[in-house]
């Protein structure tokens, strides 16, 4: 029998725990998409004073997203998309690229069946607010990691700007991640949420759990896209297109209640 010295069993309970609580706050399905938890709590929504935003973008609101979430680690993959529904509308096709070219009721009845297959009503598109939360991990600055506004260091965390994407999307998961472990939460394709858009929603949305106007003529898109510049990649940063097109550029990322 091996015997563990004092100094060496402490260590060995402490790596233990730890290793259960990184198992915890991670989750992944039965057509392999990586989810990890993301806490409740508090932030500043929207353009802080510092950045050049949108008038949409304003005015900056504290908002609390009362229950903790678990939101895909990566947006969700051509090859996960096939999974559940048999073929591949995107224009650059890799299984290991963003789906894209989806139309909002496909991106529906995507959800719908993988809720089918897993037996449960769980996943959906995250709210807006939902979204910007996990965007930023944790910061108060114009990007995940800072607010480096002249984007030097943009290409390290965000596929986009034209400088970096070649005009296409790229892998998920090849750059940096944000504090909570989400990647591509800058840029490679736009990000449907659940929201509709409404350009003056910040200046009287609810402070708790907001999920946007009842109706509205567009869907609210976040995180920028292989098309746009670094202005656009910016956390608070919101787009809106008509949600019944295909769009390229426009993909989606799931949330999955925990």
């Amino acid at each position: 029998m091996i015997k563990l010295s004092l100094t060496i069993y402490p260590l060995l309970v402490v790596t233990l725990l730890f290793i259960q609580i990184v198992q915890a706050e991670n989750y992944t399905n039965s057509i392999g998409m990586k989810f990890v938890l993301v806490p409740a709590g508090s932030f500043m929504m929207g353009a802080h004073e510092f950045e050049n935003g949108n008038i949409d973008e304003k005015p900056q609101h504290k908002v609390t997203i009362s229950k903790p979430f678990y939101l895909g680690i990566y947006e969700v993959t051509q090859e996960q998309w096939v999974k559940v529904m048999g073929d591949n509308p995107s224009k650059f096709q890799n299984d290991n690229r963003p789906v894209e070219s989806v139309f909002w009721e496909d991106i529906n009845v995507f959800i719908s069946k993988l809720n089918q297959i897993e037996n449960t009503d769980k996943y959906r598109l995250p709210t807006e607010a939902e979204w910007e939360y996990a965007a930023r991990a944790g910061s108060s600055t114009a990007y995940c990691y800072g607010d480096d506004l002249n984007a030097e260091q943009l290409h390290q965390y965000g596929w986009g700007y034209t400088k970096n994407t070649e005009s296409k999307t790229k892998f998920v998961g090849k750059l940096k991640p944000n504090a909570w472990g989400l990647y591509d939460m800058h840029g490679n394709v736009w990000e449907r949420v659940h929201d509709w858009y409404d350009n003056n929603y910040y200046r009287n949305s609810p402070a708790n759990d907001p999920r946007g106007p009842s109706s509205g003529q567009s869907r609210v898109n976040r995180g920028g896209s292989w098309k746009c510049d670094g202005e656009d990649l910016r956390s608070a940063y919101r787009y809106n297109l008509p949600y019944e097109g295909r769009y390229d550029e426009i993909g989606f990322r799931l949330l999955r209640t925990h």
